[in-house]
């Protein structure tokens, strides 16, 4: 049994999430020599389950190369991904107000998936899942948008909204894991880390 786990993510949901489960954790951070955003890059035409958990791939693969760096001590490293898609269009994080603006025009009265893909790595043993769920936003005026835009949540977050915060207002309906939303599905997590011998 492995009294805690690396988290390799700089998100303070999915720290409080780990929490929520009763997982003790240390951060696994990147550091200024490695280049992270790189690794979102998306490739053209790929489709969203396959792309988000490359990337989560990626980043586990450069969190344990870290791990092992850093000379630290045996434990599980988690990882996890999360983005937003609209058909088959992935919709990052917005580079700035106006990108921002644009994205949630387009979420504006639709419904879209989220995925979150989440790999734990133990010694040479690798594991992995995906979470689908559906989120429909009703329909936003353009001082609506603004307004959101304006308060800075959307900065830093996939399809530029956070759906535990003030972007629920304009929710009307989500199926799927809640959790998996915020960026990390606990069903999901809790079965991976289970069978890794880690207690949840």
């Amino acid at each position: 049994m492995s009294d805690f786990i690396y988290l390799a993510s700089q998100s303070p949901r999915r720290s409080q999430l780990l929490d929520q489960l009763g997982v003790s954790h240390q951060l696994l951070l990147a550091g200024p020599d490695e280049d992270a955003e790189s690794l979102e890059d998306v490739r053209g035409g790929e489709p969203p389950a396959r792309y988000v958990a490359r990337v989560t791939d990626h980043k586990l693969d450069a969190a344990v190369q870290r791990w092992k760096r850093q000379g630290l001590a045996a434990a599980p490293v988690l990882c996890a991904d999360t983005t937003v898609c609209l058909g088959r269009t992935i919709l990052g994080k917005p580079v700035d107000a106006a990108d921002a603006v644009r994205i949630l025009q387009r979420l504006s009265g639709q419904s879209h998936r989220v995925l979150t893909a989440v790999a734990v790595q133990k010694g040479a043993k690798r594991v992995s899942a995906v979470s689908e769920s559906w989120v429909r936003f009703a329909p936003m005026t353009t001082a609506q948008i603004k307004a959101y835009v304006d308060s800075g949540e959307p900065m830093g977050k996939a399809g530029a909204y956070g759906v535990q915060g003030r972007a629920a207002a304009h929710i009307e309906q989500i199926r799927g894991s809640y959790s998996g939303i915020m960026g990390l599905p606990l069903f999901e997590t809790a079965a991976l880390l289970r069978a890794l011998g880690v207690r949840c």
